[in-house]
């Protein structure tokens, strides 16, 4: 076996000679890279790493701007998600004020022709036998019980052609409160007419 030691020795005696003969020559001798200053990069290493630098920057903000235009544009579309929701829900509320209305003047319509029917029906059978002013309110009353079941079919018309519109809620008009007082005007003859 070799001693090591001995090698190393003459490992470093080769690389003094070596270093004579360089310094001899007029080089200077090589400096351990530990102790040696790292040169500064060439001009043109320099120039690629500002561009390289340059294009990265240049990437990076191109990326943030796609960022935040895509952020920009879908904070809009929730924006206009939101405002179709709250017009919807608007006009909801319309539709649903416009049933109530329309429910409201369907049973003005089925109460007037009730009470219309059981008048005729109740007074067809004995009406000989009722006296003139008698007669002369039953016939009064039911003008009025059919004047308001027209009232009520001409307001439910009114409302069914209702557009909705932001601004007004639907409305039944003068037909619909006709309507009620013409239904409490019947219904009134027709119970005065069982007085006289």
């Amino acid at each position: 076996m070799w001693n090591i030691n001995a090698m190393m020795r003459a490992f470093d005696a080769v690389m003094m000679l070596r270093d004579a003969a360089k310094s001899m020559r007029g080089e200077p001798p090589p400096e351990t890279s530990i102790t040696r200053p790292t040169p500064p990069p060439p001009p043109a290493l320099g120039q690629l790493e500002a561009t390289l630098t340059n294009v990265v920057v240049a990437a990076l903000k191109e990326a943030f701007d796609r960022d935040h235009a895509r952020l920009e544009l879908e904070r809009q579309q929730l924006e206009d998600q939101q405002r179709r929701a709250d017009e919807a829900m608007r006009l909801e509320v319309r539709r649903q004020a416009a049933d109530r209305e329309l429910a409201r003047l369907r049973l003005l319509a089925a109460t007037g022709l009730v009470s219309w029917l059981a008048s005729v029906v109740a007074f067809g059978v004995r009406i000989a036998s009722v006296g003139t002013p008698g007669r002369v309110a039953l016939a009064v009353g039911w003008a009025f019980l059919l004047g308001s079941l027209g009232a009520s079919f001409s307001a439910q018309g009114r409302v069914n052609a209702y557009v909705p519109d932001p601004n007004r809620p639907p409305d039944a008009g003068r037909a619909g409160e006709v309507a009620l007082w013409l239904l409490v005007g019947g219904l009134g003859a027709v119970a005065a007419s069982l007085l006289l």
